[in-house]
């Protein structure tokens, strides 16, 4: 099988005005689903229980005496064949699409999802009984803002032998074309659209799953669909079945009989023309939920699958991780002027040259700080750290950080300069790759609580360019000087 993918340019925006600030949202209280697995006919009880800011979608098996928890990511996907399944640690979750479809179309960002067997009810083959009973227990908004992979140039995925193209263009909202076609006489071309992710709920979550006929017995026979029913599944017959065939389906579905009649197994009633290629366009948004945040994006798919899906969500969660180092690195202009100079900056400390180790602050409010230090030749610790090979003690760059966190510690107080600063505690010191001549440190702190009875518990990391190079833990203690 011949793979295609190309990604031209990708990264992630966060959007900051405020006028557009989205936040996250998660369940008002817990709620209850229970029934069988399509696969593995096991009784299900599966509790959708809130959860807090960031948290993200995360499942957990209550029948297992582990740490059992295997958050809903791409990168989790083990198995694609007849639905989606996530496994971490030897905990696995199956046929997770069409609750995950669900949750994303009512845009819930954090929840913890208890089951205590291995496959997620079933239900009618749909999401509208998920859809149903989230809106039913209400839906409750929370701090954090909400974040989105924004698709800023064309992303293309492909399977040639199989006819399956998966093309994502930018836009400013998310959007799905789904067209499916399979040389079946009964289904010809279908096509579905989603304009909005808002029209899920009302248009799409009814979509029921479909197999066809000549699927049904191999699936049995593999030990698949020992939860199937026709009250959750859509059987497309392309050919006419001699009846001793329907009556040996009637006894595996555990029905007195059962009949043909235009192309659809036991005279089903569509909900829809096009209800096969509405319940794709469900599978993808439900297999789209693993890339762990919603994606700003025009999605076109001819034949998609789950495999098709998770691989370009795994794809995609490639690129935030690649990007999110790039976006976490402080952007350092020169050209701008800083908010403390140097002469600022020891009007503030009490350090002195050569022990001085901040030549600019670029950022400072309420909670962090940003301060840039030039690493030169003419630093005189260079002299013996270490001659004919020059890099910068990692104790020294702990103490630029310490001084651009006092810098912080010290804006929360009227008379900085008359105050000093003292280390506590230093923990989870990491240096990542060594500092030498020519680099220009940046330093970002933030506190972790509130700065309370002159004690400052502080989080910071240091770059050179996109590279982290170290971070630490700092707690630090503000001390009035004593006047003489």
């Amino acid at each position: 099988m011949c793979v295609n993918f190309r990604i031209i340019y990708i990264f992630v925006l966060f959007c900051k005005d405020e006028d557009m600030k989205e936040l996250q949202h998660t369940l008002k209280e817990s709620v209850t689903f229970k029934g069988l697995g399509i696969h593995t006919g096991h009784q299900v009880t599966m509790v959708v229980h809130p959860a807090p800011d960031n948290h993200g979608v995360v499942f957990s098996r209550s029948d297992i005496d582990k740490e059992n928890r295997v958050p809903a990511l791409a990168d989790n996907v083990v198995d694609t064949s007849r639905g989606t399944t996530i496994s971490k640690n030897d905990i696995t979750i199956h046929t997770i699409e069409h609750l995950m479809a669900a949750l994303h179309g009512m845009k819930i960002d954090n929840v913890l999802i208890e089951l205590d067997a291995d496959e997620i009810p079933i239900m009618d083959g749909s999401s509208v009984f998920f859809i149903k009973k989230i809106k039913e227990t209400g839906i409750e908004e929370q701090k954090e803002e909400r974040q989105y992979f924004v698709v800023k140039e064309k992303i293309e995925f492909s399977v040639p032998d199989k006819g399956i193209e998966i093309a994502i263009y930018p836009d400013d909202h998310f959007s799905v074309d789904v067209m499916i076609e399979y040389n079946s006489k009964v289904l010809g071309h279908q096509y579905a659209s989603m304009p909005n992710i808002e029209e899920f709920a009302e248009n799409y979550c009814e979509a029921r799953t479909f197999a066809f006929w000549h699927e049904l017995e191999f699936l049995f026979n593999n030990n698949l669909i020992k939860g199937g029913s026709l009250d959750n599944a859509i059987v497309v017959v392309e050919h006419e079945v001699p009846q001793a065939d329907v009556d040996r389906l009637a006894g595996l579905f555990n029905k007195p009989s059962i009949e043909v009649k235009e192309g659809y197994l036991n005279n089903l009633d569509l909900k829809y023309p096009n209800e096969p290629a509405r319940h794709k366009l469900l599978d993808l948004v439900g297999d789209f939920y693993l890339i762990g945040r919603p994606i700003k994006g025009k999605v076109i798919a001819k034949r998609p699958g789950h495999f098709a899906n998770t691989e370009v969500a795994k794809i995609i969660r490639n690129e935030i991780k690649k990007n999110r180092k790039k976006l976490d690195a402080p952007v350092y202009n020169p050209a701008i002027a800083p908010v403390y100079d140097v002469v600022r900056i020891q009007e503030t400390l009490p350090h002195r040259p050569p022990f001085l180790l901040v030549d600019k602050i670029i950022h400072l409010d309420q909670q962090c700080v940003t301060g840039v230090k030039n690493v030169t030749m003419n630093e005189p610790f260079f002299v013996g750290h270490f001659p004919g090979s020059p890099v910068m003690p990692g104790v020294l760059q702990i103490e630029a950080m310490a001084q651009v966190g006092g810098i912080l510690v010290l804006n929360t107080v009227e008379d900085p300069e008359n105050y000093l600063t003292y280390f506590l505690k230093i923990d989870g010191v990491k240096f990542k790759k060594m500092v030498v001549p020519g680099d220009t440190l940046i330093f970002h702190l933030e506190l972790v609580t509130p700065i309370r009875r002159g004690l400052a518990h502080m989080k910071g990391k240091a770059w050179v360019g996109d590279t982290v190079v170290m971070e630490a833990e700092l707690m630090a203690q503000i001390s009035k000087v004593k006047n003489n």
